[in-house]
């Protein structure tokens, strides 16, 4: 089973990533073994999805990603506004 996974991590960071061994995959991140996720430990898992294919799991990461940083430049283009409510 391949797995897509989302962590929350320290200041409300989100990661998505993919793996086919969770455990030792969360493990890592919160070890500091990943260069992107080492600063926002600790890291706890708020979801995930389940693909018998790697190559499914591997789109449906790109396509999260994705999702993540056009969200997180929207967020910075009208922080002003959320911050007024």
């Amino acid at each position: 089973m391949h797995w897509v996974y989302v962590l929350l991590g320290k200041e409300q960071r989100l990661y998505f990533g993919q793996t086919n061994n969770l455990r030792k995959r969360l493990l890592d991140h919160n070890e500091g073994k990943s260069v992107a996720t080492k600063p926002y430990r600790p890291w706890k898992i708020v979801y995930l999805e389940g693909y018998a294919s790697r190559l499914d799991a591997l789109d449906r990461e790109k396509k999260l990603k994705q999702f993540g940083q056009s969200y997180a430049r929207l967020k910075k283009r009208i922080g002003h506004c959320l911050q007024d409510g």
